[in-house]
């Protein structure tokens, strides 16, 4: 079970700080699809809040469109676009293909269709998904525009297609009816998202985000006193970092974090800080600002670099919806004989 920390003297809410951690958990699929939330009396006593202080936090990740309530039985983290079509298969598992396709045909017969329409579905369904996989569109809100650069940035590196950012505030205006498009975006912006193409083309594909249990073992391990840096394209990723280490270490580190692009605060963050944690994307930018001032530093910093913004079964997952690569789970092969 995912372990929870809050700060009870802590100028930001106990339940932001619970809302954060919760959020990211799933984000980062510690929390997978399906999973059964701790109740909250369970999270009552590992945290320490009541329980009525619990029940408005899952009200809000229920309106945020990470989990979904199921009455006498308790809440789970919500599936999303791709997720809810097609369940993620364990790598090891053998898939009798045929037997999946056998039962799609019975349940459409079974509703009435010849098999004739169902070929004809089949058929549409593939050229939709194929169109579809021909223009990848990252969305996020306009306000962090760095996390749809991060995303943007790591998909070019990976895919053979081009990938554009547009602002969820831009898409009603930009998608059409008949849009075909493959719309990627991270769990925090699922409800926004979904409300705006409901009634559009585009197949939606929710990525999960690096779990950061590397940087977050460092931050733990970091003395009492130190001064800890924080540097991102994107503010909402250092929002919810500033958050999230400062539930699990509260007054016992200085945090200061710092947008890349902001290069005032960078080179105030490269002087006070004895270690710096940093994107992918703005590691050489962070590098350049340590090597500018060595000479005023009195130490220089640790760099420690994310290995990404993005998890890699994420990437794998969207490059087979997109046909890029072979499913790695395989048919069973059938020998049939003749009679």
């Amino acid at each position: 079970m995912v372990q929870f920390h809050i700060q009870p003297d802590s100028e930001i809410p106990a339940s932001t700080q619970l809302f954060n951690q919760i959020s990211f958990a799933i984000a980062a699929r510690q929390f997978p699809p399906g999973y059964r939330l701790p109740s909250t009396r369970q999270l009552a006593m590992q945290t320490g809040l009541h329980r009525n202080t619990i029940s408005k936090v899952y009200e809000r990740l229920e309106s945020a469109g990470l989990v979904i309530p199921q009455v006498g039985s308790g809440i789970y983290v919500r599936a999303l676009g791709q997720e809810e079509s097609r369940p993620r298969q364990r790598r090891s598992a053998v898939v009798p293909v045929h037997r999946v396709v056998q039962d799609g045909l019975d349940t459409l017969l079974g509703m009435g269709y010849s098999l004739g329409q169902i070929r004809e579905l089949f058929l549409a369904e593939i050229d939709a998904r194929q169109k579809a996989g021909v223009r990848i569109l990252v969305t996020v809100p306009r306000h962090d525009q760095g996390a749809g650069e991060l995303i943007v940035q790591e998909l070019q590196q990976l895919l053979p297609i081009p990938v554009e950012l547009v602002f969820l505030e831009e898409l009603d205006t930009i998608l059409q009816p008949d849009s075909a498009a493959t719309l990627v975006t991270v769990r925090y912006f699922a409800s926004m998202t979904e409300a705006i193409t409901r009634d559009k083309g585009v197949r939606l594909f929710f990525i999960d985000i690096y779990s950061y249990q590397r940087e977050l073992d460092v931050v733990r391990q970091l003395p009492k006193g130190s001064c800890l840096g924080l540097v991102s394209l994107s503010s909402g990723t250092l929002g919810v970092a500033e958050v999230m280490i400062h539930s699990l270490r509260g007054e016992d580190l200085l945090l200061v974090t710092a947008q890349v692009n902001d290069a005032y605060k960078l080179n105030a963050l490269v002087h006070r800080s004895h270690t710096i944690i940093s994107d992918r994307a703005s590691a050489e930018r962070v590098k350049e600002a340590i090597a500018a001032a060595r000479e005023d530093l009195i130490r220089i910093p640790r760099l420690i670099c994310c290995e990404s913004y993005i998890d890699s079964n994420s990437v794998d997952l969207l490059k087979r919806e997109l046909g890029l690569t072979e499913d790695p789970i395989q048919a069973k092969s059938v020998e049939v004989k003749a009679s």
